[in-house]
């Protein structure tokens, strides 16, 4: 089996180039670490891969990127990948410094790219805006949520964290709560993605900043039931959703089956189950109506 490690980045299809290279580097706060003919490449202020930016007809998820074992052979998961029977194709040069990695699709023909050894990109200087810590998160939508799952846990070494009901799947490949998300939706594009931040004085900032640029909040600050997160959430220009946190649960020890005791926790120890019913937020206010309908790419200034 195939064992991710870590969400390593994600690829958008962008229509426009430098209103959403702005973005991600004024506002969120990412470094522009290089740029080629249709493509723009941003790293976090750690120096990892967080964004690449491809030029194209319609905005949305291109690929999900994510770490293979530092160590890993390319040549055994490209036979992985043929054995499962899902396309594997080698590709050069993806990003800066990226020499190699495979491409391949998962069960609802979300296209996937996988990556060994660490490739990390020198950021000398404070960037501006927001600055988070790392690339946090995914979720998106799949016409079959359980099936999805039991594509990433069979195939790619992926854990179930938590359920709500039969329709959200929460699940990890490390000691973090979740790495990607599957909800129940007609097709396979992006619901939301997540940065992570420091602690509740970079929340605050945050939303200073997004309020000084005049970018409306959708939903939070909340406390999530699952993962237990604070989160807050907001659109990029181009109609994503994009989810700031900090505080996500985390399992130190697979070998405890439960989740670091945390003050807010409902459940002693709290393991992975199946949240049923409402209110699932330990506080907040209940998402906007903006937020409930943050499928739609749509951008802000064409709604009536």
């Amino acid at each position: 089996m195939i064992q991710v490690k870590r969400l390593r980045h994600l690829a958008l299809t962008v229509t426009d180039m430098e209103r959403q290279l702005a973005y991600y580097r004024d506002i969120i706060g990412l470094a522009e670490i290089g740029r080629e003919a249709g493509r723009a490449f941003l790293a976090s202020e750690a120096g990892q891969l967080s964004i690449v930016l491809e030029q194209g007809g319609v905005a949305g998820l291109a690929r999900l990127g994510f770490d293979l074992p530092a160590d890993g052979d390319i040549a055994a998961a490209e036979r992985a990948l043929v054995a499962a029977g899902m396309p594997a194709e080698r590709c050069t040069d993806v990003a800066p410094g990226c020499p190699v990695a495979l491409r391949s699709r998962d069960a609802d023909g979300r296209a996937i790219e996988l990556h060994v050894a660490f490739h990390g990109y020198e950021n000398r200087l404070p960037l501006p805006g927001i600055a988070p810590l790392k690339l946090g998160h995914v979720a998106c939508f799949s016409p079959d949520p359980a099936a999805t799952a039991d594509f990433f846990t069979g195939q790619l070494g992926f854990r179930v964290s938590d359920w709500i009901e039969d329709r959200f799947v929460f699940l990890r490949c490390n000691h973090e709560h979740h790495t990607v998300n599957f909800t129940r939706g007609p097709d396979a594009r992006m619901h939301h993605m997540a940065f992570e931040l420091r602690d509740a004085g970079h929340m605050h900032r945050a939303a200073d900043i997004l309020g000084g640029q005049k970018v409306p909040i959708l939903w939070g600050p909340v406390r999530h039931g699952p993962g237990h997160n604070v989160a807050m959430y907001h659109r990029d220009p181009e109609g994503n959703a994009i989810e700031l946190f900090h505080g996500l649960d985390c399992m130190t020890d697979e070998a405890l089956g439960f989740w670091d005791p945390r003050p807010w926790h409902r459940d002693r120890p709290q393991r992975p189950k199946t949240w049923v019913g409402l209110p699932r937020d330990v506080w907040g206010l209940p998402p906007s109506q903006a937020f409930l309908e943050m499928h739609r790419l749509q951008l802000p200034e064409e709604k009536g």
